[in-house]
C-alpha cells in the first residue's frame, strides 16, 4: 500500500519548483491532492501527470483571503478531511538594502511569506483530525542567517519560523507542525522573480554549485509526513555540501 493512501493533502503554490515537485512526490505516495496557485494552466498541465484520481486544482491567491476561503471550502467539499497542508507559497523581489527597498516589494514578499502562510493554516485547520492533521511550513536557511540586502525576504522567513514555533505551542499533541529550511535550490523561479527575469543575475546565484533540486527537497517532505503519527520532525535544514553560510560558499571553477 502507498504510504499516504487514504490521507489528502493541500499544497500551495503548486504550479512550479518544489510545489511541483511535492505534489508529485505526495500523489506518487498515494494522497489525494488539493492544488492551489495563480498559474492554473500550470495546475492542469501538472494534473495531467499525477497518478491517481479525486485530485483538483484551482485557482489560489495567498494575499487574498476571499480566494483562500474558497479554495479551502471547495479542498474541503472535494476532500473531506484535510491531513496535511503544505504552505509553499512564497518568493523574494530583489537584492537591495534595506535604505533603497520598495514599500511595494516588501509589502507583497510580507503579504506572501507571512500573511498567506497564518490565513491558509488558520482556515485549514478547522478541517484536520486530532492526531491526524500536519502543516508544514517551507521556510529557508535566510529565516536561520540574515544577510545583507536581503531585507524583508530574510524577514518574512524569520518570522515563518517564528510562527512555526509558535503554532508547535498552540497544536501539540494534536497537530503535528514541521518546517523544511532549504539552502540553495536550482531548478525554479524563484530568481527569476526575484530579479525580475535577468538571467544574468540569476545564473550568477548559482553558478559552480551542486545544489538542491525542488525534487530532492519533496523527498525531504515526503519524509517528514510519511514518519509514525507518534513522531513529528520539528525542524529540517537542508543545504547543498558547498554551502556552509549565505555568505560562505565553495563554488567549482
Amino acid at each position: 500500500m502507498p504510504e499516504l493512501e487514504g490521507r489528502t493533502a493541500v499544497v500551495t503554490g503548486a504550479s512550479s519548483g518544489i510545489g511541483a515537485s511535492t505534489a508529485r512526490a505526495l500523489a506518487g505516495a498515494g494522497a489525494r491532492l488539493a492544488l492551489g496557485a495563480r498559474r492554473v494552466d500550470r495546475l492542469e498541465l501538472l494534473m495531467a501527470e499525477l497518478p491517481g484520481d479525486g485530485h483538483f486544482v484551482a485557482q489560489l491567491d495567498v494575499t487574498d483571503r476571499r480566494s483562500c476561503e474558497e479554495f479551502v471550502s471547495q479542498a474541503s467539499s472535494r476532500l473531506g478531511r484535510l491531513d496535511v497542508l503544505i504552505n509553499n507559497a512564497g518568493l523574494a523581489l530583489g537584492r537591495t538594502t534595506i535604505l533603497d527597498a520598495s514599500d511595494d516589494d516588501e509589502s507583497q514578499m510580507l503579504e506572501t511569506n507571512v500573511l498567506g502562510l497564518t490565513r491558509m493554516t488558520r482556515l485549514c485547520l478547522p478541517h484536520m483530525e486530532d492526531g491526524r492533521g500536519h502543516v508544514v511550513n517551507l521556510g529557508s536557511w535566510a529565516g536561520r542567517e540574515a544577510y545583507s540586502q536581503g531585507g524583508m525576504y530574510v524577514g518574512s522567513k524569520y518570522a515563518v519560523r517564528a510562527l512555526t514555533y509558535v503554532l508547535r505551542k498552540e497544536l501539540v499533541g494534536r497537530i503535528r507542525v514541521s518546517t523544511v529550511d532549504p539552502g540553495m535550490v536550482g531548478e525554479t523561479e524563484f530568481s527569476d522573480v526575484r530579479f525580475a527575469g535577468d538571467a544574468e543575475k540569476k545564473a550568477a546565484v548559482y553558478r559552480g554549485v551542486d545544489y538542491i533540486t525542488p525534487d530532492e527537497v519533496a523527498d525531504c517532505i515526503l519524509w517528514i509526513v510519511t514518519r509514525p503519527p507518534h513522531l513529528v520532525i520539528d525542524e529540517l535544514v537542508i543545504k547543498p555540501l558547498q554551502q556552509a553560510s549565505q555568505d560562505q560558499i565553495v563554488r567549482h571553477e
